[in-house]
């Protein structure tokens, strides 16, 4: 069964990265324009789309090299070569300054719209103030909240408040509120910000859990690196000293989880956010002590996003911000499953995944029908 689980997973991991990063080097890829159904009425689509004018659009991702970031980028992909758009897709791995040369290149480029993904600093402010004063429709994902500010801009976020609310209540839950805990985490990104909010506040109302270590690095080997870290902590702290792991990205927590299987802590539970087809093969482990992750579909995320990019192409009204429902995944449920579980059947275990009309309009439905392939 786990060797059926970790190729199934393999296997989709590589199919996706493939199709995501079109086998560059530079994390870029460029497709081609589509071509419609003849056959397909287009009265009822605005009239940019109804007369064939389409749309060029740049999605340009910050971080990268994980699988969320894989999924991301395939639904907005998939989602806007749907409608017939020509949709490039962007990776910066991490790297500020490629991050913020992709999107000064795509302004001298003929893109009409951007999707900016992980853009935290105030750089990128400015940088999508002058998409937008050239005429550009842009949607952000997980960035600067300042983003919000810019007329015409829409901030889309995971529900971090949620997520971070859903796996500390869990693990109160669990601990009947009295727990030593580790507490893995990272400055520097509002996704994390928000986390930590919640975080502080959850303490602040249940005395019984105590921090007793935290530290946490952004890192294009981040799993790696926290493993390390996790493995040097859990010989500061012999077994009973404690209880669980709260890990704010499952970076930080299939690191954790990896180096509690290797040292034998199965005492120590993990309590993640996010979840990717590497985490589930995790879960899925019976010896994993990794319990439970609070995630949003990065897959639905990036569709999400698209389909609020057309609705500004298309001229349509669209919100400042837009948050986007947060679940709990629990390793009970997915071991209960009657076939391994991973990102493409998990609807089948949590009720609800990866499924939203959000932002999905009838003439969008035509346009799917008439570049359908």
């Amino acid at each position: 069964m786990k060797n059926r689980r970790f190729n199934s997973a393999f296997i989709f991991i590589l199919v996706i990265a493939l199709f995501v990063t079109g086998c560059s080097s530079n994390g870029a890829e460029t497709a081609e324009p589509a071509k419609g159904n003849p056959d397909v009425s287009l009265e009822n689509v605005p009239e940019r789309f109804a007369n064939g004018e389409g749309a060029k659009i740049k999605v340009i991702r910050k971080i990268g090299g994980d699988d969320h970031t894989a999924q991301f980028l395939a639904g907005a992909k998939e989602e806007g070569e749907a409608l017939g758009f020509q949709v490039d897709v962007f990776t910066a791995n991490g790297d500020t300054a490629k991050f913020h040369d992709a999107i000064a290149q795509g302004l001298e480029e003929d893109y009409d719209g951007f999707i900016i993904s992980h853009g935290d600093d105030a750089a990128t402010v400015k940088a999508v103030q002058k998409l937008v004063d050239a005429g550009k429709s842009v949607v952000t994902f997980d960035s600067n909240e300042e983003l919000s500010q810019i007329e015409g801009v829409t901030l889309t976020s995971q529900d971090d408040e949620a997520l971070a609310t859903l796996a500390l209540e869990q693990l109160i839950k669990d601990t009947n509120g009295e727990a030593n805990i580790v507490y893995l985490w990272v400055d520097g990104f509002p996704p994390m910000v928000r986390r930590n909010q919640v975080y502080q506040e959850t303490l602040k109302n249940n005395p019984g859990i105590k921090e007793i270590e935290r530290f946490g690095v952004a890192a294009a080997d981040t799993s790696v690196q926290t493993q390390n870290a996790v493995a040097a902590m859990l010989n500061k702290h012999p077994k009973g000293e404690i209880d669980a792991i709260f890990a704010t990205w499952d970076a930080f927590a299939i690191g954790a989880a990896r180096a509690i299987k290797e040292a034998g802590r199965d005492e120590i539970k993990i309590y993640g956010i996010d979840v990717s087809n590497a985490d589930l093969q995790e879960i899925q482990d019976k010896s994993s002590t990794w319990k439970y992750t609070a995630a949003v579909d990065p897959k639905l995320i990036g569709a999400v996003d698209m389909r609020l990019l057309a609705k500004k192409l298309a001229g349509e009204e669209t919100p400042q911000t837009y948050n986007l429902e947060a679940s709990l995944i629990s390793q009970e449920a997915l071991l209960k499953a009657s076939e391994p579980v991973n990102m493409v059947n998990l609807a089948k275990t949590i009720e609800g995944w990866g499924q939203s009309t959000a932002f999905e309009e009838e003439w969008m439905k035509t346009l799917k029908e008439y570049y359908k392939k």
